[in-house]
């Protein structure tokens, strides 16, 4: 959704994308603008980041102070006792729906791969244990949903979401643990309709938080 009045990517810009299949555009053509968020080494070399076309040759920096004006109400947490190779997807979800922060429970450490760099863009927050997540949360006044397929839960479909909350997710296989379960304000499940217990982490975050962008973003103002 770029203007001509807008910085990022404009006539006097690049003149190329980046053929055989990378990401990208080519080092700036013409006169670099005169901006202090535009980065001297990617107008000289060239944009390859995964970002969209309006932060292309913009300082990452400069980028996450721009995407704090966008953010949104909901926060995701999701925990890590067992070292979840779903994180690094429910971080890149975040990020392309602007969520405020991301918060990981349990184990510091876990697979950025599929992150695809967006946790360089993303409010990353590390929280050693269940408890600590849970002051974080009461603290900032934060409504914990979450989001398990247990008896009694609300359907995520028709049920009504905080505009300010957290969306917590459990760990692929064993799901929320009873501490994460017993410290939510709200239970809700995804509707399922074939043979398999539960669906991957990664994907149910992707559901959930859509779920909050049509019920609480402004969608003209997505790219």
């Amino acid at each position: 959704m770029h203007t001509d009045d807008e910085p990022g990517i404009s006539e006097s810009g690049p003149t190329e994308w980046v053929s055989n299949g990378a990401v990208g555009v080519g080092p700036w053509d013409g006169p670099w603008p005169d901006d202090p968020r535009y980065d001297p080494e990617l107008l000289a070399e060239g944009d390859r980041r995964n970002v969209v076309d309006y932060y292309r040759y913009w300082r990452r920096d400069a980028v996450v102070a721009d995407l704090d004006n966008r953010r949104h109400g909901f926060h995701v947490a999701i925990e890590n006792f067992q070292h979840d190779h779903n994180i690094g997807t429910v971080v890149r979800t975040a990020n392309a729906f602007a969520a405020a922060a991301v918060h990981i429970v349990g184990r510091r450490r876990w697979n950025r791969r599929g992150a695809m760099v967006t946790d360089r863009y993303q409010h990353l927050r590390h929280h050693p244990s269940v408890l600590d997540f849970v002051e974080f949360a009461a603290a900032e006044e934060l409504p914990i949903v979450a989001v398990d397929n247990t008896p009694g839960a609300q359907r995520v479909e028709t049920a009504r979401l905080p505009e300010r909350c957290v969306l917590l997710f459990g760990q692929e296989g064993p799901g929320l643990s009873a501490e994460a379960s017993e410290a939510a304000t709200q239970v809700v499940s995804i509707a399922q309709f074939g043979s398999t217990r539960s669906i991957n982490a990664g994907v149910a975050a992707g559901i959930v938080m859509h779920t909050w962008i049509r019920q609480h973003a402004d969608v003209d103002r997505a790219w």
